[in-house]
């Protein structure tokens, strides 16, 4: 077998079960991972040098398809509502079946880190079948430098073999996809898609595991910090403006998907982005738009036309089209990853019912309601068979990857808020004047404003009152913001059918939260939206 590139000699393939290999490339550099995946026809280098690929049927996660090894040690850990077991007979069986698939297969190994704090990271071997994906888990991880190689030791090992195929009878598992979680031993196996975000959020995954018990709390997030060192998280779902409204020029990014919140502060998983690219432009988010212009940037489903030039409006493989590349390709990206203790939390919502006002402040438990609730809406059009807002809940903003129970996560965010003295605020930026398709979307110089004055602390000495429906506290009055924009109900042409809508939301928050509502004491449950109305009555 032939073995190339840097690596320690006492952790090769062998020591995973590996036999029969035709050959082994490590930690091989993007030049050359680049010359690996154009040799084998992975993709095609586009006319301003990224890498463009394919990823086949799946061009996105296969959440349905991810299962996690339940056994003794795992079995009173994990959050099994949301979780799908997998017996151990079944996964070593998937184990052993993908090694003898390897046999007389080239590799690609990275050795990297999930995590800038040093002592809270997770060394981890990514072993794939394409040398792309190779690139694309180099970008998003922590590298580490040569010397550091040689010494390598993995706590974390994900094989990602898109050519094999599971059995679910034999297997244990859904269809011939299949991403199956070792979260005890370390061990992660990928199998029938190409689609390499499923490497990216095994790790996180895993991260989001084993942090808890070390009193560090794992967050799906971005974060930025300001020049006199305050910090600032902000969580949101897909489509309600994480990756933007944490762009700021005027304060470093730490990153843009994943961090920790431990002893000294918060800390990136990762050390790259996976952006979305659908419909980006030069001139709403330049820093962005210029990666997928670089070497060194992986575009995922993104249509060259015929002079190579990237076409980031054309949807037709998916609108899920994506660009991976290293933090640095930002210009105003942290160094180390690091930051202190946050001053200010921002949950982010885009609620396309036009209900919730574009700022609020919540005490300590309204934010662990709204970080357990992860509530945004979809809206008509989005999905097939969607043809009004449509309410999406996914705790703690990020279900998928959360293998414990929410109660864990939400107790630890609870306490580091309390602990730290943290501020913390709910933006919409969703709809205003009515629901989508009456109202308008959230202007985002109105946004940008109420952001601003949240984080620069200004906001905090505003006149505030307290809203009806959902009981935490909106601004009256913010200098350089329309007024009548900070309350919803007076932006309606009709206050009645205001009243209507916001009553739906408010059931459907209460509807959603049943589930948690014996994991979490009194005052939690106190902050659920109507109260108010409820004691009134």
């Amino acid at each position: 077998m032939k073995q190339t590139g840097l690596y320690n000699p006492a952790q090769t393939l062998d020591t995973l079960g590996f036999t029969e290999l035709s050959a082994v490339a490590y930690n091989l550099s993007a030049a050359e991972l680049y010359e690996e995946a154009v040799r084998l026809g992975e993709g095609q280098v586009s006319a301003h040098g990224a890498l463009c690929v394919v990823t086949g049927q799946h061009t996105g996660r296969s959440a349905k398809d991810k299962f996690v090894v339940r056994d003794a040690k795992t079995d009173g850990q994990i959050w099994w509502d949301n979780n799908k077991p997998m017996s151990p007979e079944h996964f070593e069986r998937l184990r052993l079946d993908m090694l003898d698939h390897a046999r007389g297969r080239s590799l690609f190994v990275q050795d990297l880190i999930g995590g800038a704090d040093a002592e809270n990271a997770l060394p981890s071997r990514i072993v794939t079948e394409y040398a792309w994906h190779s690139l694309f888990i180099r970008n998003l991880l922590i590298r580490p430098d040569a010397e550091a190689l040689k010494s390598f030791v993995p706590k974390l090992t994900i094989i990602d073999l898109p050519h094999f195929k599971a059995d679910p009878e034999r297997h244990g598992c859904r269809t011939e996809t299949v991403i199956a979680c070792d979260l005890e031993n370390g061990l992660v196996l990928i199998g029938g898609t190409s689609y390499g975000g499923e490497m990216k959020k095994s790790v996180f995954t895993a991260l989001n595991y084993l942090l808890p018990a070390k009193g560090v709390m794992p967050m799906h997030c971005s974060a930025n910090v300001g020049p006199q060192g305050d910090s600032a998280v902000f969580f949101g779902l897909s489509g309600t403006g994480k990756t933007t409204l944490s762009a700021d020029p005027n304060r470093t990014l730490i990153g843009d998907d994943e961090h920790g919140w431990g002893a000294d502060g918060i800390f990136n998983f990762e050390g790259g982005c996976y952006a979305k690219t659908i419909r980006l432009s030069a001139e709403a988010e330049p820093e962005i738009f210029a990666t997928t212009r670089r070497f060194g940037t992986v575009l995922e489903n993104v249509i060259l036309d015929g002079a190579r030039v990237p076409d980031l409006n054309d949807g037709r493989l998916t609108e899920n089209t994506r660009a991976a590349y290293p933090l640095d390709f930002i210009p105003n990206a942290s160094e180390t990853g690091t930051a202190g203790h946050p001053k200010t939390i921002i949950m982010l919502t885009a609620d396309a019912f036009g209900v919730m006002p574009p700022i609020a402040k919540l005490t300590p438990d309204q934010a662990m309601y709204h970080f357990l609730s992860g509530y945004t809406a979809k809206v008509a059009g989005t999905e097939k068979g969607v043809t009004e807002p449509e309410a999406t809940f996914s705790t703690c903003f990020g279900a998928p990857f959360m293998p414990r129970h929410p109660s864990e996560y939400g107790n630890l965010l609870r306490d580091l808020i309390s602990q730290h003295g943290v501020t913390c605020w709910l933006v919409n930026t969703g709809w205003t004047g009515g629901a989508y398709g009456t109202g308008r979307r959230m202007p985002i110089k109105a946004t940008r404003a109420l952001l601003s004055a949240a984080l620069d602390g200004s906001l905090s000495h505003a006149e505030f009152r307290t809203d009806a429906n959902f009981g935490f506290a909106v601004p009256v009055a913010v200098d350089g913001v329309d007024s009548a924009i900070l309350d919803p109900r007076s932006t309606w042409a009709d206050g009645d059918a205001y009243d209507a809508q916001a009553g739906k939301l408010v059931d459907m928050f209460v509807t959603n939260f049943a589930k948690f509502e014996n994991h979490v004491d009194g005052g939690v449950r106190d902050a659920a939206p109507g109260g108010l109305k409820l004691a009134a009555e």
